[in-house]
């Protein structure tokens, strides 16, 4: 279980080239590259509990690993997948309610770092988290 315990964004790479990718606007990406994003996240077997927590919302998700559920992003937009761990990575496929478009997103212990990697139609961004 190692993505339990509590994890504060640190920097990001390329998010708000990603976030312009997928539409959102100006206002949004600069508030999204400076978000403050914290999440805690719990995992029992095959099902995970994560508490989001930053400037703009608080949130907890509840998913099983497999089963698809739906989610809106902190922009608005709606979409529906499921997160799958393949080795020791989380990783996830989400298609957009809204054009069909599929944003993948995979999450990974590197040393003592949690490394998200998104990809939207090509455009590939990192946030970066420590443990809190």
């Amino acid at each position: 279980m190692a993505f339990n315990g509590t994890w504060k964004i640190d920097r990001n790479e390329n998010y708000e080239k990603m976030m312009e990718a997928m539409g959102v606007n100006i206002m949004k990406r600069k508030l999204g590259a400076h978000d403050n994003l914290k999440m805690t996240i719990q995992q029992d077997g095959n099902k995970f509990i994560i508490k989001e927590s930053s400037n703009f919302r608080t949130l907890d998700i509840e998913f099983t690993l497999g089963v698809n559920f739906e989610y809106t992003l902190a922009d608005g937009t709606e979409v529906s997948g499921a997160w799958n761990m393949e080795g020791n990575k989380l990783v996830g496929s989400f298609t957009r309610k809204d054009n069909g478009k599929v944003l993948k997103v995979c999450r990974e212990i590197v040393g003592d770092e949690l490394v998200q990697t998104s990809v939207y139609e090509g455009v590939e961004a990192k946030r970066i988290f420590k443990r809190g």
